[in-house]
């Protein structure tokens, strides 16, 4: 089993930075496919972004690509979502996930294991 912590969200102005933080309380990322997800009042949860532990072949849905990007930090046992040139329509509350599942599935979100509590993000002037 795995429990995970998010952190790292808050209020940005369009165009601004943050940088998100999932930390394995209990349990390791090792064996696992780590995404991230996020969902706005009103709407269902939807996939940003997904790697595998080892860092390779991540996958980003459109809407963020070249935006955001998966740093992973295995010496903390964390993997961060760096969230540049940010929108307002980035405004949501963000999840961390981990899957074994195969990377055409990785944005699925009944594929998924554990999951965050989550961290709010609000993109405003």
């Amino acid at each position: 089993q795995v429990q995970l912590v998010e952190s790292g969200g808050g209020l940005v102005q369009p165009g601004g930075s943050l940088r998100l933080s999932c930390a394995a309380s209990e349990g390791s990322f090792s064996t696992y496919t780590v995404g991230w997800f996020r969902q706005s009042p009103g709407k269902e949860r939807e996939f940003v972004a997904a790697t595998r532990w080892s860092g390779s072949y991540p996958l980003y849905a459109d809407s963020v690509k070249g935006r955001f990007s998966i740093v992973i930090d295995k010496a903390k046992n964390a993997v961060f979502l760096q969230m540049n040139s940010l929108k307002t329509e980035d405004t949501a509350v963000y999840y961390c996930a981990v899957t074994r599942t195969v990377r055409s599935s990785w944005s699925e979100v009944g594929r998924y294991y554990y999951w965050g509590q989550g961290t709010q993000v609000t993109v405003s002037s």
